[in-house]
């Protein structure tokens, strides 16, 4: 017996998962003709996306959710479900400000805004409920160069992920909480999600500019890596 884990374990999970391709937004680049008040502005909703999951990772361990509710002043037993909800807040009212940028900029790449800020609102909408409204937007972009093409592979995974289809790119994991019907006894199970051809995946990954393998980027994320297939994750989260 099975369910989806959805505390501490999967949402540190989600959180590393979610900047899999360069593992973190990265270093800035001198840059000319930016719009410096656009750029600003993003970065600020960046620092806001990244906050509550850099929470999380920290307390991905005893010592670190003692600490993080300490600073937090929250109860220890009820920090999961604190960052949980304060992130789902903050990821809402950022996709609302983000969308209304696009719908006066376009989507703000590294021509308009200069990198890394032109990752701001590509992880915005990783984290929201609109990857399937803006991917076609940002593989346009990323075909274009405003966007690494990395980035555009990260969110086609998610959104296949979400439709409970193969990934393309192994750049996704997830976490199910298992319940053994004999003893009742609970374990926690990371893999990475199903890849189609997983046998052919490094080739694709090496093509959209990642620089890790399927294999070190499983490790990255702390997974012991393993190819499933959808047959057995949803056998995994059957109730």
């Amino acid at each position: 017996m099975t369910k989806p884990h959805n505390l501490i374990g999967f949402l540190a999970l989600w959180a590393l998962g979610s900047c899999t391709s360069q593992e973190r937004p990265s270093r800035p680049q001198p840059q000319a003709q930016l719009n410096i008040s656009l750029k600003h502005e993003l970065d600020s909703l960046l620092v806001a996306d990244q906050y509550y999951r850099e929470l999380m990772m920290r307390a991905g361990t005893r010592e670190g959710k003692r600490a993080v509710a300490t600073e937090l002043q929250q109860p220890v037993e009820q920090v999961g479900a604190y960052l949980s909800g304060r992130m789902l807040e903050t990821d809402s009212s950022n996709i609302q400000r983000v969308s209304q940028l696009i719908a006066q900029y376009g989507y703000p790449g590294k021509s308009l805004v200069g990198e890394p800020t032109n990752e701001a609102a590509f992880y915005v909408i990783q984290h929201s409920n609109r990857i399937g409204r803006y991917l076609p937007l940002i593989r346009e972009v990323a075909e274009k160069g405003e966007l690494a093409f990395s980035q555009y592979a990260m969110m086609l995974d998610r959104q296949l992920m979400n439709e409970n289809r193969e990934q393309m790119y192994g750049t996704q994991g997830a976490g199910f909480e298992l319940t053994n019907p004999a003893t009742g006894q609970k374990s926690y199970q990371q893999l990475i999600w199903p890849i189609k051809d997983a046998a052919t995946v490094n080739e694709r990954r090496q093509q959209a500019g990642f620089e890790q393998t399927v294999e070190d980027n499983a490790l990255r994320l702390g997974i012991p890596y393993r190819v499933y297939t959808l047959e057995e994750v949803q056998k995994m989260k059957q109730p």
